[in-house]
């Protein structure tokens, strides 16, 4: 046949051998691994515009997470509001996200309403600088979908707040000590007056505020360095600071006396001996409970700090919102005085 006398020629069959190299080289090439996508965040398509996430060189985060799980009436949160009581290792070499254009969610920025309260979400990253309190959410939420779809994680750096774009990054200082973190906002919350985000676990350990609940935070949200043109121009447009008057972040919780048949009707929702106890239930419950008129409250008796709920004008009023606490909550609530 006419190609078998062709290979039989000596620079015919020189030119086969070198061919058959060639593809072997080429077959031995190393693949490239495929793209790495933090843990609790959406992948991301290979042709997206995406600056590549820090990855842990061993360097541990300059605040390292400390938190010491005490027992019932040694400090210790209530029931399932604290994290784990072992926490994963190598927690303080997990990184803080690098800010990087995305995409806004499709659902989660438009106008919502929550507990009588209404927000309208920011649609352009970068463009506010708020000031107040701040608190943290952890296992009772961890594995839930957030308001962007996907799964919260707790030891992750992420963030819930009730304005600011979805996803977007923001740089969070806790007031107090100085520490500031880069986060993740890809939540929504809290919903109380002045609660200006709700933190993941590890993000307010690092900012040394995990034990105590609550702290007074500086958030600023933050444009990535590959945002559009336009987004850019608008976020310097729109840019504005909001820092609370002095009353709307008072330094220590208030301490709200037992109350008489005089003071209106309340819904107990817990005892504790312990006041620290007792704050950490309340400030973990206030964003999810408080609705403008009844309020979240300790009121102390001697050595017994009672978690309440009013004053409702009435029982009737009391039984209803008991209702309502106990049917979307999970949470037991009794009606007194």
């Amino acid at each position: 046949m006419p190609n078998r006398t062709l290979l039989q020629h000596p620079l015919a069959r020189l030119g086969a051998t070198l061919l058959a190299i060639l593809l072997a080289a080429c077959s031995s090439t190393p693949r490239q691994s495929a793209p790495v996508t933090e843990r609790g965040n959406n992948p991301v398509s290979p042709t997206s515009p995406v600056t590549p996430p820090v990855v842990s060189n061993g360097n541990p985060s300059p605040y390292p997470c400390v938190y010491a799980s005490a027992g019932a009436g040694k400090g210790g949160f209530y029931k399932d509001d604290g994290p784990m009581d072992a926490l994963p290792a190598s927690l303080d070499l997990t990184p803080e996200p690098v800010p990087r254009w995305e995409p806004l969610h499709r659902f989660a920025n438009n106008p919502y309403t929550v507990l009588g309260l209404s927000f309208t979400p920011l649609k352009t990253p970068g463009a506010l600088t708020e000031q107040g309190m701040g608190s943290w959410y952890g296992r009772k939420f961890h594995g839930q979908r957030t308001s962007s779809g996907e799964v919260y994680d707790m030891f992750q750096m992420t963030a819930a707040s009730p304005v600011l774009p979805i996803p977007s990054y923001a740089r969070v200082t806790n007031v107090k000590n100085g520490r500031s973190v880069i986060v993740r906002v890809n939540d929504r919350g809290p919903f109380h007056k002045g609660r200006v985000m709700d933190l993941s676990f590890l993000a307010a350990c690092r900012l040394g505020y995990a034990m105590n609940g609550s702290t007074e935070l500086k958030v600023e949200s933050l444009l990535p360095t590959d945002a559009p043109v336009a987004i850019a121009a608008a976020a310097n447009r729109e840019a504005k600071v909001i820092t609370p008057p002095p009353a709307a972040t008072p330094t220590q919780p208030q301490k709200v006396p037992v109350s008489t048949g005089s003071d209106g009707i309340y819904l107990q929702l817990a005892a504790f001996g312990n006041q620290a106890n007792a704050e950490a239930f309340r400030d973990k419950w206030s964003r999810l409970i408080d609705d403008g008129t009844a309020q979240v409250v300790i009121q102390t008796n001697a050595n017994l700090h009672r978690v309440r709920v009013g004053p409702y004008p009435d029982r009737q009023a009391a039984l209803a919102a008991a209702e309502r606490i106990t049917g979307e909550h999970n949470l037991q609530a009794l009606v007194v005085k």
